[in-house]
């Protein structure tokens, strides 16, 4: 027999605004989570991994601190206190946020797989339940590519990598994305030797690609990066790891006590078996929304990385909130409003975008202007010795709108939210130029940037 809900949310990440504003309406609510509550953001993504990157953040300040007439050094690395620090921080949050969902009188609770068996029908363990309203919120988890031998080796993914229990002397990471350039700069910083093995000519290929390759120039000076790298084979090599690679058809092997391997997420439409349910996917399986987050079958939605529009914690909250408004709405839908969508790479040095980048502009023939300015050029970019970090502009000749903003440096992450700002409210190039800043703060070089735009038509 089947459990009638009038809402049910699969994935209790940013799917627990959905259910908390269904609760609000008075509204019966199936949660459904097989793993702990707070999803891939709390538990396996950005907490843990930014509360690691923190660690490395503060080594590093130390290696260079020499660079100010100042004389100090890292004497050693207590790795269970910051495994410690951050899986307990984590964890005691997950069950606090799973004690508070499952007290409310209004919430039942399914620590199970969810499993779609019909149309708007989802077993979960030995119940079969349905809802007006479903919302799909899984997410993603991390692909492995098909490299020979992968599946006879123990690689680790960057689920695992948060929480080794010791830390590791050497490891390969398989892939130059934001998830190996942040993980590799944590291990790297903290004593591991690492090298990455990256299959294009620069890390961070989704970014900028002069902004990319400004990472991938600083990155090098740090850790071993190996580029137009060809992932052959892996195998293991007595205790170690082998992997066989080649760079322009020179093969070569490099072995290391831990493989991580870092190319990429799926989404887990296969597991929740969304086909049955005749929801529509697109390659590689994400689920089809329309502007509103509404799939093809009347009254189920999707968000979040599950939904492939961004792979971002902050855009997976912001539809989160308008599928709810929309759902509880019918009458009155407001499409998610995407523009200036921002994001951050916390590698070192960091990176911090919003907009399109020159090559996405190009690509549409969009008409643009471009302005530049160093860190280092900058009083405050030259007090803390930033030699790699600089800011890139791209704005409409005629309308002097903001079409996007990409900076590589210290802090890029905060940096680039008075452009996000900016954009978010239309503004133009010349408003955030006749903004006074604060002198001599690192800020300048966001409106010495604006200031610096050669409106000659690229």
């Amino acid at each position: 027999m089947e459990k009638r809900f009038d809402v049910i949310v699969i994935g209790a990440g940013s799917g627990l605004t959905i259910s908390s504003e269904a609760v609000q309406r008075g509204l019966k609510v199936a949660l459904i989570e097989n793993g702990p509550f707070g999803g891939t953001c709390l538990n396996r993504g950005c907490i843990p991994s930014k509360m690691y990157i923190h660690s490395a953040d503060v080594i590093e300040e130390i290696n260079k601190a020499h660079r100010f007439g100042i004389k100090a050094k890292v004497t050693g690395i207590d790795w269970k206190s910051i495994v410690k620090r951050v899986t307990g921080t984590v964890d005691k949050d997950a069950q606090a946020i799973e004690r508070g969902n499952r007290s409310h009188k209004s919430i039942t609770v399914y620590a199970e797989t969810a499993k779609f068996v019909g149309r708007k029908k989802v077993r979960v363990g030995k119940d079969v339940i349905t809802a007006d309203n479903i919302f799909i919120c899984a997410g993603t988890r991390p692909s492995a590519p098909p490299i020979p031998g992968l599946d006879t080796v123990k690689y680790i993914t960057s689920d695992e990598a948060l929480r080794l229990p010791k830390q590791p002397k050497s490891m390969i990471v398989i892939g130059g994305g934001y998830i190996g350039a942040e993980l590799a700069h944590f291990f790297g910083t903290l004593g591991t030797k690492v090298t990455i093995l990256q299959r294009s000519g620069w890390l961070l290929t989704n970014e900028d690609a002069e902004i990319a390759q400004g990472f991938t120039a600083a990155f090098k000076k740090k850790h071993n990066v190996i580029l137009n790298a060809n992932t052959r084979r892996v195998f293991q090599q007595g205790k170690n790891i082998a992997v066989e690679y080649d760079v322009k058809g020179r093969k070569q092997t490099i072995a290391a006590e831990q493989l991580l391997v870092a190319t990429g997420r799926i989404p887990n439409t296969d597991v929740l078996n969304v086909a049955k349910a005749g929801i529509m996917t697109h390659k590689p399986g994400f689920i089809t929304t329309n502007d509103y987050m509404e799939t093809n079958v009347p009254g189920v939605w999707a968000i979040g990385d599950i939904a492939g529009v961004y792979l971002f914690k902050h855009s997976a909250n912001l539809e989160a909130v308008y599928a709810a408004y929309n759902a509880f709405n019918p009458k009155q839908k407001v499409k998610v409003p995407y523009h200036a969508m921002p994001h951050a790479v916390f590698s070192s040095p960091q990176i911090g975008a919003v907009g399109m980048t020159e090559e996405e502009l190009r690509e549409k023939k969009i008409p643009y202007a471009v302005g530049k300015y160093r860190f280092y050029d900058s009083a405050y970019g030259h007090s803390i010795e930033d030699k790699d970090g600089f800011v890139k502009v791209l704005a409409d000749p005629k309308t002097r709108q903001i079409l996007g903003c990409h900076i590589l440096g210290t802090d890029a992450a905060v940096l680039i939210h008075e452009v996000i700002v900016a954009m978010k409210n239309r503004l133009t190039t010349d408003d955030v130029q006749n903004t006074v800043h604060v002198h001599p703060a690192l800020s300048e070089v966001i409106q010495r940037a604006f200031a610096r735009i050669d409106w000659r038509v690229q």
